[in-house]
């Protein structure tokens, strides 16, 4: 169907949200940015249940918006299933040294009982469809699957809700998936149990907005795009910008963070405090509003990355930002990626107070090139933004410069003009779909390891002599401030030797990076996909203590279940 129909379609079932849009494209395809947000806001185009013609966009907005991106995906041929207690239910996934990528679980029907008090709490904001359990169930951005899919869906409006919906569950023992703006990438939201998924995404007021405080009070399932639209006028923003769709309350969950973090910090820094739904239904409020506190335990750090496996989140307070008053833009290039490197670790050391700094190789500027047109030198490259005052920025630039000489940098560019600085700045945000551009029907399996900024150099130099000596295409995406880098290596999933060499080389770069005492995760999270490395990078103490915590929150075991805490680990 041509892409004017689709808008046609979108026009007509949701007027608000087609208006939009409407000055961003008209017959032609979206930027990638947006057509992440298309995705996030049609799915909520429901009451009834989201229509077949709006879920299916999610597949043509990814195709268009890398230029010929493929979704595929296979049916599901099991019911969905749960069983008490939960603890033993997923099998031979997350364990050490385990490689496999499916998650198991076993069978048992949901109570009628169980149903027939949903349909009490939530009235018409629930489903047992198929199709929008498979949705659910089938994470849009992780090639991870599981056996099962959820059992039924429920969609809350209110904190209330929430909690009657979590205390039948935990009275049943029936396992609850939270579930936010699906941009997770390690099976976070999949159900190899079954049970009931909690999508929060009807939950996205602004409930307080206190200017002279420069923080926000927020339900979870607004996004952070949307956020950042709303606090603009009043000059203010929020910081963390991870993949277009993501809402606050899944940044929460995964700890997540983004290419602002090497100035503004993580989620960890970037939350005031949390209201959180326990297993047996109780609310409990982290903290107070003030901007520091020694009382107590930090319960907000707690439930910041546990990954819905300890509560749900159901109000969220950040601190803001200003907006900053000038910006420049710069990116330049250099022969080798070590080169690339040192400039970054170079500039953060020399003191410069920089807002970004972001690593692209010469693959991925093919990538980018290929998708978007463009004639870019094929050749590593850095980018960076600074912020401040005019004359700041612009000394700051000249800094960096001068550091990236002395390291055989080239072409050295920059910009201040705000459309020059959205075109420079569109290349990263639009990196992982162009990747698509050279293998449109290939899933991605995305590393995201993080070490101490001195061994960047090394750990890049050394996963890129492995990727290029690969059969695979493998492109490399740092976050080269805070050491944090991704590799986006693309696979053919009907090809078992393509997925284990991809596993191979995941694998890799994860065993260096926890040598160089660095991690599995700097903000991906942990879900199904990185606990058979959790052993090694923290210690089986640090496990059992976790596991510790996690009983004595949820007895029951029905938060996520087979997430974040290994299966072997025990005590």
């Amino acid at each position: 169907m041509a892409f004017s129909s689709w808008i046609s379609r979108l026009r007509s079932s949701s007027k608000p949200i087609y208006t939009k849009f409407r000055n961003s494209f008209t017959t032609t395809a979206p930027p990638p940015s947006l057509a992440a947000e298309i995705i996030l806001r049609c799915r909520h185009i429901r009451k009834p249940p989201v229509s077949p013609w709006a879920r299916s966009l999610l597949p043509l907005a990814l195709a268009v918006s890398a230029g010929s991106f493929i979704s595929q995906s296979n049916g599901v041929n099991c019911p969905s299933y749960c069983q008490s207690p939960i603890l033993d239910q997923t099998k031979g996934i997350g364990g050490k040294d385990s490689t496999d990528y499916l998650v198991k679980g076993s069978l048992k029907k949901i109570p009628q009982e169980l149903i027939e008090e949903l349909k009490l709490i939530c009235k018409d904001n629930m489903t047992m469809d198929y199709d929008e359990r498979y949705f659910h169930g089938k994470p849009q951005n992780s090639f991870h699957k599981a056996v099962n899919i959820p059992d039924i869906i429920v969609f809350p409006r209110s904190e209330e809700e929430v909690s009657k919906i979590v205390a039948s569950c935990d009275k049943h023992k029936v396992p609850i998936v939270p579930y936010g703006g699906a941009t997770s990438i390690e099976g976070h939201t999949l159900c190899p149990s079954g049970g009931v998924c909690i999508d929060m995404t009807l939950m996205k007021r602004v409930k307080s907005l206190n200017v002279k405080d420069m923080d926000v009070v927020v339900e979870p399932g607004i996004g952070w795009m949307e956020l950042n639209e709303y606090l603009e006028p009043y000059g203010l923003f929020f910081p963390l910008d991870p993949g277009p769709g993501a809402t606050i309350g899944g940044m929460c969950a995964t700890r997540c963070s983004g290419s602002l973090a090497v100035r503004y910090g993580t989620m960890r820094e970037n939350v005031i405090n949390l209201k959180v739904v326990l297993a047996n239904g109780e609310v409990v409020k982290t903290g107070s509003r003030a901007r520091k506190s020694a009382a107590g335990y930090d319960l907000t750090r707690l439930m910041i990355g546990s990954e819905g496996t300890l509560g749900v989140i159901t109000e969220v307070t950040l601190r803001l930002q200003k907006i900053p008053q000038y910006s420049v833009v710069a990116m330049c290039n250099f022969p080798t990626i070590k080169d690339a490197a040192d400039v970054a670790i170079a500039s953060m050391l020399s003191g410069i107070q920089v807002s970004r700094v972001e690593l692209l190789d010469e693959v991925q500027v093919r990538a980018i090139n290929l998708a978007n047109d463009k004639k870019l030198p094929e050749a590593p490259t850095l980018m960076f933004e600074f912020i401040g005052t005019e004359a700041y920025s612009r000394e700051q630039t000249l800094i960096v410069q001068k550091i990236a000489s002395e390291h055989n940098g080239s072409d050295f560019v920059f910009a201040e003009d705000p459309e020059a600085k959205k075109e420079l700045w569109k290349i990263r945000k639009e990196a992982l779909w162009a990747c698509f551009a050279m293998e449109p029907n290939f899933e991605a399996m995305i590393t995201d390891v993080c070490v101490p900024l001195s061994h960047l150099a090394e750990i890049i130099s050394k996963s890129k002599q492995e990727l290029d000596a690969s059969s695979l295409v493998c492109t490399v995406i740092a976050h080269a401030g805070d050491g944090n880098f991704h590799t986006v290596i693309l696979f053919d999933p009907n090809k078992d030797e393509q997925r284990k060499e991809a596993e191979r080389l995941n694998h890799f770069m994860v065993h260096a990076a926890l040598d160089m005492e660095g991690t599995c995760t700097g903000e991906h999270g942990v879900g199904t996909g990185k606990m058979k490395y959790l052993e090694k990078e923290l210690g089986i103490e640090a496990l059992k203590t976790m596991k510790r915590i996690k009983d004595a929150l949820d007895p029951n075991g029905i938060m996520n279940p087979g997430k974040l805490i290994p299966s072997h680990i025990c005590f």
